[in-house]
């Protein structure tokens, strides 16, 4: 039996179907995966993603600290903004990827993977070196859900947060809701705009029952990982596991538009990074969707031209398009490019499919209030 979130007794009565995932025993869905992915991208929809972890660093050393251990310069960060950010080892391979918020001028909060609390938080004071900074596991502390979906902004509306004091995308506010202090960020893991509120365990399932009140009117629904999974897939988002992992650098992994060109700090795994951006990488991440009737799965194989040239990490059907769809790992001696035929080995038969543009949707994210 794995861990159980604060929510865990709400989603056996409302009838979630439970699984393992990362640890913890989560909703896998409750109503059905196709219905709730269309929930969210028609409506909203509401996740239970306590299983994540929030680690604070603070101190007059932690902007050096976070220098060093990822690619991306948080110097440039602004107070109240996030920033997406790759943890990388000296081998540019990933042990996970985040979001780094900065609260204060020497205080930031880390949203790290369920499965990874405990591996990053070692990384984390492994690096800590003479660093004068101070890091907090507070994950059993603290609940998270996710709002997502077009009619998310109305509902924090109707829950008297007026869309001018909103956060605008990828900025987090300290505010209160029924007087509960919580963290607002808007940010998510669907490609619909949404918000993730992060509050402390003892407020968390009053929290819960206010905004489910305030959303009776938008049929807002409860969402598992089943369509979790299916709406980060439609919008190309990565699940670390899966499309991510150590023996991956964030090259490969298409990422090279999150790191900066002219960071001037050292940090681990610079070289290997900077010089595939440099040089170019041995493998890439492709997206494709199916042309013949099959499903494709992690770990099936794709090949060119007879040839096996990848493997798949991430695949499925997306209920918004209609469409078999998935994201690969392919070597780069085979040229394999936009619209390239491939085929993916689906119980020991070729199926075609086609490489296409990522994200497979269109990502629906709100920028700004006054947009």
């Amino acid at each position: 039996m794995g861990k159980h979130t604060v929510y865990y007794e709400k989603h056996l009565e409302l009838g979630a179907k439970i699984v393992e995932f990362g640890g913890w025993d989560m909703p896998v869905q409750y109503t059905g995966i196709i219905a709730e992915h269309k929930s969210v991208r028609n409506s909203a929809g509401l996740f239970d993603v306590s299983h994540m972890g929030q680690v604070f660093v603070s101190g007059s050393d932690s902007l050096g600290f976070l220098q060093k251990i990822v690619p991306q310069d948080i110097s440039k960060l602004p107070l109240n903004k996030a920033v997406y950010c790759q943890l990388p080892k000296e081998n540019g391979g990933l042990i996970d990827d985040l979001i780094i918020y900065r609260l204060e001028d020497s205080k930031y909060l880390i949203i790290v993977n369920a499965s990874n609390i405990e591996k990053d938080y070692k990384w984390f004071i492994k690096n800590k070196d003479k660093f004068n900074v101070n890091i907090e596991n507070k994950s059993d502390e603290y609940a998270m859900l996710a709002l997502q979906g077009p009619n998310a902004y109305k509902i924090l509306k109707d829950l008297s947060i007026e869309e001018a004091k909103q956060p605008d995308f990828f900025t987090i506010e300290e505010i209160s809701i029924n007087s509960i202090p919580l963290y607002l960020s808007r940010t998510g893991y669907t490609g619909e705009d949404g918000f993730e509120l992060i509050v402390k365990n003892e407020y968390a399932l009053k929290l819960w029952d206010i905004i489910f009140a305030a959303g009776e009117k938008y049929d807002l629904k409860p969402i598992g990982l089943g369509a979790r999974d299916s709406l980060r897939l439609e919008a190309a988002l990565m699940l670390y596991g899966n499309d991510l992992n150590e023996d991956t650098t964030p090259v490969e992994a298409g990422l090279k538009w999150s790191i900066p060109a002219d960071k001037e700090e050292d940090y681990n795994g610079k070289a290997v990074i900077t010089g595939q951006i440099k040089y170019g990488t041995d493998k890439k991440l492709i997206g494709f969707e199916m042309t013949e009737r099959a499903i494709p799965r992690h770990e099936y194989e794709i090949y060119y031209k007879g040839a096996k040239a990848g493997i798949v990490t991430s695949g499925g059907y997306a209920p918004t398009l209609d469409k078999n769809i998935g994201m690969g790992y392919v070597s780069t001696e085979y040229g394999i490019g936009s619209d390239s035929e491939i085929q993916i080995m689906v119980r020991n038969k070729l199926y075609n499919a086609k490489v296409v543009k990522r994200p497979f949707v269109h990502k629906n994210y709100k920028k700004s209030n006054q947009t």
